[in-house]
């Protein structure tokens, strides 16, 4: 049945008018359309209830027994794609089952023979991957996991990915002591201003990358309980969560981290990140870690042991605000591109980079691009060598700065290669 949606209804299985008819369109026929269609990747949608439906579907006590393991309660928005599950591994064992809570339907209906705003799913027991469960769920105001007596789930990456309307989520049930994937898990939950993730039990997440990118209402979120240490890939974790006032990652444990790319990026209201507790040292990819902070006003790098990271271009682009900037025990050996680094860092007055070592770093352009307030620039331990790009480096710059750092680089290979590295523009 070459369809992209299925909506199960009174009026898609009337007229029922015999046993004979009723027997024709018993459970196994519809739910077998039903996994079909899941099956194929293709949406889901059940926005209607009745008993008459519940017939039809043969659905009783005795199933409820044996799929209690999970039930989770949604209210959609209205109509519209309603669930989307797609991973080919689990797709066998996905089944969806109605709420027969007589009352509850009906305290929720708003009046007879309309659309019901509330709906319970419960899921089979065999299921351990959450993997893309609401994926692209736009319609889903609220969804609240009734329970959650499984420790078997290992994966929840993509769960609620792009579930734009969301502005309700409930998941003080779940139980993730077993999920080792998160990546994706909330990426574009645009709509969601308070996520509570206290209870989660992250000790064997391995992947954190756009948790909780461009939630861009987001203003509370708790994950003070979070322990990260045997997460590897920290990149776009928060990127663009552009409502966020505060962030509390005291207890992070960052050992086994090798990418950090945009990890804080873009996030526009965040004054201060206290981040005195990250060890770095495995962390390859640091590219725009802080760029576009837009309200930062200081940062304290100084405990940053930076030995394998190679790529550092963007880090601090754009952070506008930021007066102090302590990065003095940066090491930056294995550093390879520097691009725009410290670029638009407008109101920065001082910068020690006495421990950089630039002898392999590749491309340095832009690298002070209109850091218009810098007053004194240390740079003679640079090792600028031919080919490196450093096009534009102190462009935006003041004239007494550049001077100042002409007349302290007398070592450069020659004049000509001087008025490259000084771009009076």
């Amino acid at each position: 049945m070459d369809i992209d949606e299925y909506s199960i209804n009174v009026g898609d299985i009337n007229p029922i008018n015999s046993k004979t008819d009723l027997d024709k369109i018993r459970s196994k026929y519809i739910l077998k359309i039903i996994l079909e269609n899941l099956n194929k990747r293709i949406l889901l949608k059940i926005i209607k209830y009745n008993k008459k439906t519940q017939n039809i579907l043969n659905i009783n006590n005795k199933d409820y027994k044996e799929f209690m393991d999970i039930e989770i309660e949604i209210i959609p928005k209205g109509f519209g794609k309603f669930i989307n599950i797609n991973d080919k591994n689990d797709k066998p064992y996905y089944h969806i089952y109605f709420d027969d809570n007589e009352k509850e339907i009906k305290k929720t209906s708003t009046r007879k023979g309309q659309k019901i705003d509330k709906i319970k799913i419960i899921i089979n027991y065999q299921v351990k991957s959450l993997f893309k469960l609401f994926h692209r769920c736009k319609f889903i105001e609220s969804i609240t996991f009734k329970k959650f007596n499984r420790k078997n789930i290992d994966n929840m990456s993509y769960m609620f990915h792009k579930c734009s309307g969301l502005n309700i989520l409930d998941l003080s049930n779940l139980d993730t002591s077993n999920v080792t994937d998160m990546k994706f898990m909330f990426f574009e939950c645009a709509s969601l201003k308070e996520l509570d993730l206290s209870n989660f039990n992250t000790d064997k997440v391995e992947n954190m990358s756009s948790m909780f990118s461009k939630c861009s209402c987001l203003d509370k979120l708790n994950i003070s309980n979070f322990h990260t240490n045997n997460v590897i890939d920290m990149s776009f974790m928060f990127f663009n969560c552009s409502s966020l006032e505060e962030l509390n990652i005291s207890n992070f444990n960052t050992t086994k981290v090798l990418n950090m790319k945009s990890i804080f990026a873009s996030c526009l209201l965040l004054k201060n990140i206290n981040i005195s507790n990250f060890n770095i040292n495995n962390v390859r990819d640091m590219s725009y870690m802080f760029s576009n902070c837009s309200s930062l006003e200081e940062l304290n790098l100084s405990n940053f042991n930076t030995n394998h990271a190679s790529d550092m271009r963007f880090m601090f682009f754009r952070c506008s605000n930021l007066r102090e900037l302590n990065i003095s025990n940066l090491i930056t050996d294995d550093a390879i591109h520097m691009t725009c680094m410290f670029c638009k860092c407008s109101k920065l007055k001082e910068l020690n980079l006495s421990n950089f070592n630039t002898e392999y770093v590749h491309n340095m352009s832009g690298m002070f691009l209109g850091c218009s307030s810098l007053e004194d620039l240390n740079v003679s331990n640079f090792d600028i060598h031919y080919g490196a790009n450093i096009d534009n480096i102190f462009m935006g710059c003041s004239v007494e700065l550049k001077s100042k750092i002409k007349a302290q680089n007398p070592n450069f290979p020659d004049e000509a290669f001087v008025n490259k590295f000084i771009k009076y523009h």
